[in-house]
Parts: structure tokens; sequence; C-alpha cells
């Protein structure tokens, strides 16, 4: 198996770094990341918007616009889709897979898992080529209770895998590899497993979510508290010219 799908079965886990913007994801790929994911904190703050609350359709697909045609294979974070029509949802993914989107994540925010089956089973329809990764908030949000249905619900609308992000206990996480057809995408988490115990784990893909992006704005504020207190920042600093390489965009 070739391309973003067959980054999952490689036998060692997809470490999925989130970009937010053409310049962190130019960064990532330069660093050797062979896939890119979008996170949709990250693209909803920039734009002075919330997250989770499909405010971010025109935004996610602009953003797309700019990585698709990038040297790396991108995956978008599009909430639940920006709607909860199934066919609004299709046409969602048949935009994002004309400008060179090769994955999409759609969340369930903990409702209905029939709601985000319909709309697994609209994208594959839609664009059966994109990589449909379902997420179920059932660590997330609440205690876990239903996973597994949810994620078998899922399964048989046609996605390609699925993501739990808070989950981090390893038997449970071993106990999900063994149940699931498809590839298991967690979140990474500083209190959870590293990557490599995830990976003897059977892990399939780990994501940093909005973690980069936030980080980014912590090293901002750090700067800006040690040159008020008289130190040099420590931490990369990229010039000014690295940078305006990065904004060198393909199709331009």
């Amino acid at each position: 198996m070739t391309g973003f799908a067959g980054l999952h079965r490689r036998g060692e886990p997809l470490l999925l770094p989130n970009a937010w913007d053409h310049a962190s994801a130019a960064a990532l790929a330069a660093r050797g990341f062979a896939a890119i994911g979008t996170t949709s904190l990250g693209v909803a703050a920039a734009a002075g918007l919330p997250d989770g609350a499909a405010a971010t359709r025109e935004d996610t697909l602009r953003l797309a616009l700019t990585l698709g045609s990038g040297p790396f294979l991108l995956t978008v974070d599009a909430e639940g889709g920006f709607s909860d029509d199934p066919d609004e949802v299709g046409e969602l993914a048949s935009e994002l897979w004309a400008v060179g989107a090769a994955g999409i994540n759609l969340e369930d925010g903990n409702g209905p898992a029939g709601r985000l089956a319909a709309k697994i089973a609209a994208v594959k329809s839609a664009a059966p080529g994109l990589f449909v990764n379902a997420r179920t908030d059932t660590y997330w949000l609440a205690d876990g209770e239903g996973t597994e249905a949810r994620l078998d619900a899922y399964q048989q609308a046609g996605a390609d895998g699925v993501f739990v992000p808070g989950l981090t206990d390893p038997r449970r996480i071993t106990a999900l590899v063994r149940h699931l057809d498809v590839p298991l995408n967690v979140l990474w988490s500083p209190a959870g497993p590293t990557v490599s115990h995830l990976a003897g784990l059977g892990v399939s893909r780990v994501s940093l979510g909005s973690l980069l992006y936030r980080r980014a704005l912590g090293a901002a504020l750090d700067a800006m508290a040690d040159i008020a207190d008289g130190r040099t920042p420590p931490g990369t600093t990229p010039s000014y010219d690295a940078v305006q390489a990065l904004a060198r965009r393909p199709d331009r």
C-alpha cells in the first residue's frame, strides 16, 4: 500500500505534526515529515474565530489551497465537517480533494454516532480517495463509555482510520487496536506513553493536534518576558531570509 494510507501501515506510527499556516507546514516538511496535518484551533485562532463552532470552513479551504500543492501529503482537520448535512460535508471533501488534500479529519463531538457515520459515507461517496480519519470524543469530553460501538459504526460507514484523543491508558489502547480493523490514531500527551511505547502497543498514527501552535505562542510570550527582563531569549530563531524562503509557494 502506498501513499497516505500506506504511511499508517509501515509497522511504526505515522508521527503527524499539525501546521497552522504555509510557513509552519513548509518548515515541518523541510525537517523530513512526509505528511502534515492542519490544526483547527490554530486556523480558527489565527482568523479570530472560535474552534469547534463550524466557523472556519472558508479559512480551512483557503489554507488547504495554499498547502495542497506542497511537497508533502496533507490531511485537513475539518472539525465536524462544518455542517450537519452529509451532502454539504461531501461537497467539502470534494473541494479538499480537488486542491490536493490526501486526508480529512472529522469529529463527532460526542454527539450521535449516526450523524458522523452519515458524513463519513457521504465523504467516501464524493471523494473515494480521501483518507477519512474519524474522531470520537468519548475520552476527550467524557469517560470513554461507548467508544467501541462508535468506532464500529464509523468503520462500517467507510472510515479509513479512527482517532481517539484523550486515550492514554496502554491497556485500553491495546484492546482497541485488537478490536479495530482500521488504523488507530491517538493524540500525543506529555502524561501518556512515548511514541516508541505507542508503537509497541500497535498505534498507527500519533497526532500532535494544536500542541505546536500553542507552543509557538508560548515561545513568543517567553521571548518577550526575557527581553523585557534584559535577557537574550533561548531557543531556535529562524532568520528573516529563512522565513522568506519558506514563504515561496511551489505554485507561484
